[in-house]
């Protein structure tokens, strides 16, 4: 089992139950899912593009990811409904601990002039999205294959009601947020 998901439940679960005073160890909240999307906004031209980042996402996450397809067609970027233009993939489980895992221990720390994640970017109903500017921060992707440096959004999903519990389970689960 991942250190990260036992930490979680020997001390961060009951630390939580008691701060918010839960009745039920069911309520506490946990992280239910976390889904990495990477839009390529120069597949409508180039079919390779797609092809490196769905390669790239596959080294970071363990797991295949899924193309995205346009929903509407924009005559000003030359895109049309049905076509292929990003990638996503949702990780569940021991990949997602893992993941996590990896994105705070040895990814973040990579960012140039890094001083935190931002306290503000959470969606009301505790779930938080974070930006990645480029893809070389992971340790998987080796700098002399990419091709173009692409950012994606990380989207950690929690079962937390409100902000402020999501918040206080990322920064036991070990977040750098801006102090």
């Amino acid at each position: 089992m991942n250190e990260l998901k036992q930490r979680y439940q020997s001390e961060i679960s009951p630390s939580l139950l008691e701060k918010f005073s839960y009745k039920s160890v069911m309520e506490v909240p946990k992280i239910e899912k976390i889904v990495i999307n990477m839009g390529v906004g120069d597949a409508v031209q180039n079919s390779k593009a797609l092809d490196s980042a769905v390669e790239e996402l596959a080294l970071l996450a363990g797991q295949q990811p899924i193309i995205t397809k346009a929903k509407k067609s924009i005559a000003g970027f030359r895109l049309r409904e049905g076509m292929p233009i990003g990638a996503k993939v949702t990780l569940r489980g021991e990949r997602m601990y893992e993941f996590l895992q990896k994105l705070v221990a040895v990814s973040l720390p990579r960012v140039r002039d890094f001083r935190g994640i931002s306290n503000k970017a959470f969606d009301g109903r505790g779930n938080y999205t974070l930006g990645v500017k480029e893809q070389l921060i992971f340790p998987e992707i080796n700098y002399d294959k990419v091709s173009k440096v692409r950012g994606m959004d990380i989207v950690i999903v929690t079962t937390a009601n409100t902000d402020e519990e999501a918040r206080e389970l990322l920064t036991q689960l070990g977040m750098p947020f801006q102090k």
